[in-house]
């Protein structure tokens, strides 16, 4: 068994039982003996249990996606949808993490702290597509505000909806539209 090989299994391992049991009701044994290692290698590569739910976290999808591969300059509801699309495609592959790890945000602060980061790295990218879909003439407050809402927007239909990775829900894309032309509305005169 290769080292990269048991880790994995202990990661896999751990998911699916925090999934089943949650966090605290799953005892290192439990994982140990679903991965198929001894329980001491589990201490090995993870000194604290808490130290599973960090590597859980960043086997979360990259969300971090380059303006250029969703901006339709001029088309900022469009290009809003595309970001938006691309985010739920790359949400859809890890659906059971995710809500595994919102569920324990509420008890376990390093993943309360990983997933605020997230966040905070959504935000700034709806800003960076709002910013290159308009050529940057909106009121930065107005961006912010827009990037804060979307992002929420986002996050809450992540953690509590299901929905398929290529349609927008009717209701979502008429946000989506309230957003875009609010802030065209505030657009500078050219």
């Amino acid at each position: 068994m290769t080292e990269d090989s048991a880790k994995e299994r202990i990661l896999c391992a751990a998911e699916a039982l925090f999934a089943e049991s949650g966090f605290d009701a799953t005892p290192t044994s439990r994982i140990a003996e679903r991965a198929g290692v001894p329980k001491g290698l589990v201490h090995y590569y993870f000194r604290h249990k808490s130290d599973l739910l960090t590597a859980l976290v960043e086997r979360l999808p990259d969300e971090r996606i380059e303006p250029a591969v969703v901006v339709v300059p001029g088309d900022l509801a469009g290009s809003l949808r595309r970001l938006v699309r691309e985010l739920d495609h790359r949400f859809s592959r890890s659906l059971g993490l995710s809500h595994l790890l919102w569920r324990e945000a509420d008890t376990h602060h390093v993943v309360r702290d990983a997933l605020h980061e997230r966040f905070q790295v959504l935000v700034r990218q709806v800003q960076a597509v709002i910013v290159a879909a308009t050529g940057g003439g909106l009121p930065t407050a107005d961006v912010d505000r827009a990037s804060g809402l979307l992002a929420r927007a986002v996050s809450h239909r992540h953690a509590t909806a299901r929905h398929s990775e290529d349609d927008l829900p009717a209701e979502f894309d008429g946000e989506l539209t309230f957003i875009a032309d609010a802030l065209a509305s505030k657009a500078a005169p050219a």
